[in-house]
């Protein structure tokens, strides 16, 4: 059986088994391989497991996906090869090494293996242990196929393992809540179940997923307010023989309308607090339900308390990594990984040397061109800019400004040569659209020009926004004065500052003085310098 191994170099590579038949890789907790990172699609890639042969199909992803670094649209894989999808690599092999039999153990010491068992082949099938008519016979709702007491309380416990199990892979939360009332279903013999959550902002139990055996029928309310709001409050699991004459609820309009009779309801409670109901009851008999029955199912809801638990926990991962890719993805490698290292960003006043990048006549480009068009151009225009250029020589992107680009070196952290860089990194940009102009008038018979403004001065950096949603940015006139010099700068030029001649470490790359130019906001003429290349 063919696999895919996440980072296989490391202590613990993560493994993802590929079943027969299609296997789909992504972000959306629908895949069968599910990565939370930013750069994959929600629906990346996929592979096909046919006949002895793995064909892997690019789906439209925006990252594109990569064999051996050769971008693919769809090709048959080989034992070795190596997957990319958008920043994360997978190695592909046609099964797993594993080590001799007979022993493990390094050199000088040896452990004798004497057995193996392969967690899987613990698990058990539930329709092996329950029986649809033994409920009835037994006097319990429970369907156990077994009748002595030492091999139910076995067969319970199996079934409570096995529920674990088929609840503990990630799933979207309106799926994991009907998984396990199907589950609730097929081991007891009630009627009708709910799950109602508490809602933070109701602050009140609102049903989220209800099944009914077959011929009941769905019409209006099917639960009492009056029961799951006591269990929710008490936090405790109550069974009522006949809900109709229970002094605790003899109030309780809506269970006189529904002639409500035998009825469960427990607590979801995953630690110290209760987080929704588990609700289960019978329209017909009275003294349906036993002591048993309400043990078993406030130990199935304890399972689905967890998992319920679990799901949002990994949902908000989920989210928390697709902020943090969305963040980290404006700072080179380098830095992204020393930010893992020293964590939250402080606002620090410092010295950077801001770069504007623009193309020429753009307005007039997207008259001529359709909008999708106009939003594939740039992405391919900004990866070169951005990602081969800015992150190769260090700089930090700020923002995204329709057409243009703000990026800064310097911040979050400083290096002697920050402005020869900056200046570097836009010649390698003046440089770029060349090629990519030799490229485009091929695939889309268009040309461009780009002009680009750099300054250096002081600076407050830090992260900028709300708690959820924060963008590092700087504040101060030294990237205003940038913007403004990449205004004057024409298409193919590089203007550069006083200030930043000043700190140009690097006196080999030529430059030309021009007259001093006014800009906005300025009430002097400033001094600027043409970058030649």
């Amino acid at each position: 059986m063919p696999y895919l191994i996440k980072n296989p170099d490391a202590t613990n590579p993560e493994i993802h088994k590929l079943k027969p038949g299609v296997n789909t890789i992504g972000r959306e907790l629908d895949n069968s391989v599910i990565v939370a990172d930013r750069s994959l699609s929600r629906h990346h890639a996929e592979i096909l497991i046919a006949e002895e042969r793995a064909i892997i199909t690019d789906l439209g992803s925006l990252n594109n996906t990569f064999v051996n670094e050769y971008k693919i649209d769809q090709c048959e894989l080989n034992d070795g090869d190596w997957v990319r999808y958008g920043a994360v690599v997978f190695l592909f092999v046609e099964m797993l090494k594993s080590p001799k039999p007979e022993t493990l153990g390094g050199e000088g010491s040896s452990l004798s293996i004497i057995g193996r068992l392969a967690p899987e082949k613990t698990r058990v099938a539930l329709q092996d242990l329950l029986d649809q008519q033994s409920s009835q016979q037994q006097g319990t709702v429970l369907m156990l196929r077994q009748e002595s007491a030492e091999q139910r309380a076995l067969d319970k416990l199996k079934i409570l393992l096995e529920v674990s199990q088929q609840l503990s892979s990630p799933e979207e939360p309106q799926k994991l809540l009907d998984k396990i009332l199907d589950l609730l279903l097929q081991i007891m013999n009630v009627d009708r179940a709910i799950i109602l959550m508490f809602d933070q902002q109701t602050g009140e139990l609102e049903q989220k997923a209800v099944k009914f055996r077959d011929g009941i029928a769905n019409d209006g309310q099917i639960y009492s307010t009056t029961i799951t709001n006591f269990v929710y409050e008490n936090g405790e699991a109550i069974l009522i023989s006949d809900a109709c004459v229970d002094n605790r609820f003899y109030d309780a309009n809506s269970i006189l309308a529904q002639a409500i009779r035998s009825s469960m309801c427990v607590p979801l409670k995953p630690r110290d607090h209760v987080i929704g109901v588990l609700y289960a009851d019978n329209l017909s008999m009275v003294n349906v339900y036993r002591q048993e029955d309400l043990e078993f199912l406030t130990a199935l809801a304890n399972q689905a308390a967890i998992a319920i638990e679990n799901a949002k926990l990994y949902k908000q991962i989920e989210a928390e990594a697709v902020m943090r890719a969305k963040f980290e993805s404006f700072f080179p490698e380098a830095v992204s990984k020393k930010l893992k290292e020293e964590g939250k960003l402080k606002t620090v006043d410092t010295e950077v040397t801001a770069l504007f990048a623009d193309i020429s006549r753009f307005t007039q480009l997207c008259s001529r061109m359709e909008p999708r068009q106009v939003i594939e151009m740039l992405n391919e225009y900004f990866q070169v800019m951005v990602e081969d250029i800015v992150f190769k020589y260090e700089g930090t992107l700020e923002q995204y400004i329709g057409d243009g680009l703000l990026a800064i070196w310097g911040a979050p952290y400083r290096q002697t040569d920050d402005a020869k860089r900056a200046v570097q990194a836009a010649i390698a940009m003046q440089q770029a659209v060349g090629r990519l102009n030799q490229d485009w008038a091929k695939r889309r018979n268009l040309q461009i020009k780009i002009h680009i403004g750099l300054n250096t001065g002081k600076v407050a950096a830090g992260n900028i926004g709300s708690p959820q949603l924060i963008q590092y940015g700087t504040i101060g006139d030294t990237t205003n004065l940038a913007s403004r010099i990449c205004d004057v700068a024409k298409g193919g030029e590089i203007l550069i500052s006083h200030t930043t001649l000043i700190q140009l470490s690097d006196r080999t790359i030529p430059v030309v003085k021009i007259p001093p130019v006014r800009v906005k906001g300025k009430q002097q003429p400033i001094q600027l310098y043409r970058v030649l290349y």
